[in-house]
């Protein structure tokens, strides 16, 4: 009994005088990290867009009347001067007649006038008659005369509303929709236009800048005047709304005198070239403005955290300790954040595995391709 008891002392003490195991050390992540650089980038911004043909008029007609005929189909393609639509011309051709017979009316009433005159003229001159008979006369011949004026200013009136009756198109372009059909009764003050004609082998494309962007947009392009920076723009792309874009380039050509007092935005005007009718008047797209940084910093968007509306970046110090770095966003280009503030040019900032650090957490620094070859693989 004796001996188990000094046995069991014997194992107690042994294990009281072992030391006490340390916890291991975590180990130091291996990361990839860069150092921040400044660029000249060009980002893109897109705004929403209306496209019109470069003319884009109302048919109207311009006398009151039977519509006889329509030459055209609705979405075709006409040239200038092509018929369009008929009036029923004959009440207009009845008030041309009318006219023509005052005029012929009036021409000899003013022949007889100036016969009058050519006769009491000798008389007058021989003394045999007093000249007030003569100057009667001439003054007659002088109504006469204003009655041929106004008789031939009838016809030609006349003829006009003749000419109304058959509607041509003022423009080239593609027609919209035939708002009424054969035998019914038209006139100029129709709420709705016979049709829409669109000329559209350019077309025009507005969109609308907030007061900040149109800031930003002057500030962005050389040039002292409105007009010189206008010049200076690079094309601007239409984006159609399939998302696809455009095959051709657009100019941004035109800037509004004022802005908009409801929106607080104003409007600016780019043409594209559409030879091909491809593009619509009503169409809907964006307009893709190019916009030229300078000196931005620039940082992967997968080097980036967003919490709460914030978007952070892991920075290393000289310890090689993170601290986690709100940054400003400017904009985009391709895959980099273009930053306002937060870092600065040769800053270091992880660019990988930062969904599991900590403040204040050490790193091992890697250079930014090698170590995320090391970092995928684990």
């Amino acid at each position: 009994m004796k001996f188990l008891i000094l046995a069991l002392s014997a194992v107690i003490l042994f294990g009281c005088s072992q030391p006490a195991q340390q916890p291991p050390q975590a180990m130091i992540p291996s990361l990839p990290v860069m150092e921040v650089q400044a660029g000249n980038p060009t980002t893109y911004q897109e705004y929403p867009a209306a496209i019109e043909g470069a003319v884009n008029v109302e048919i109207r007609p311009q006398v009151d009347g039977t519509l006889d005929r329509i030459f055209v189909d609705e979405g075709a393609l006409v040239s200038k001067g092509q018929p369009l639509f008929k009036i029923n011309a004959a009440p207009y051709t009845q008030a041309l007649n009318n006219a023509k017979a005052a005029q012929h009316a009036a021409e000899g009433a003013q022949a007889n006038a100036q016969l009058e005159v050519d006769k009491l003229a000798p008389l007058v001159q021989n003394k045999v008659i007093a000249d007030v008979q003569l100057k009667a006369a001439k003054a007659a011949l002088a109504i006469a005369k204003a009655n041929v004026e106004q008789a031939r200013a009838q016809v030609g009136a006349a003829q006009i509303n003749v000419g109304y009756t058959l509607i041509k198109a003022p423009v080239s372009g593609y027609l919209g929709r035939l708002q009424k059909k054969q035998g019914s009764l038209v006139g100029p003050t129709d709420p709705t236009a016979l049709t829409q004609l669109s000329d559209v082998h350019d077309v025009h494309v507005y969109f609308s800048l907030s007061e900040d962007e149109f800031v930003t947009f002057k500030s962005s392009y050389a040039g002292n005047t409105l007009q010189q920076k206008i010049r200076n723009l690079p094309p601007v792309a239409l984006v159609l709304s399939d998302d696809s874009t455009y095959t051709l380039p657009g100019k941004v050509d035109m800037v509004d005198g004022q802005f908009n007092k409801a929106t607080a935005a104003i409007t600016l005007r780019a043409s594209f070239a559409n030879a091909n009718g491809i593009l619509r008047s009503g169409n809907t797209g964006k307009v893709r403005l190019p916009l030229q940084h300078r000196n931005m910093q620039m940082v992967p968007m997968e080097a980036t955290l967003e919490m709460q509306d914030k978007i952070f970046v892991y920075t290393v110090g000289d310890s090689n300790k993170v601290t986690k770095q709100p940054i400003i966003i400017a904009g985009k280009s391709g895959t980099d954040y273009l930053v306002k503030s937060g870092v600065k040019p040769g800053d270091r900032i992880v660019t990988a595995g930062i969904d599991h650090l900590q403040e204040g957490q050490k790193i091992k620094p890697e250079p930014a391709k090698k170590a995320a070859i090391a970092y995928s693989s684990h």
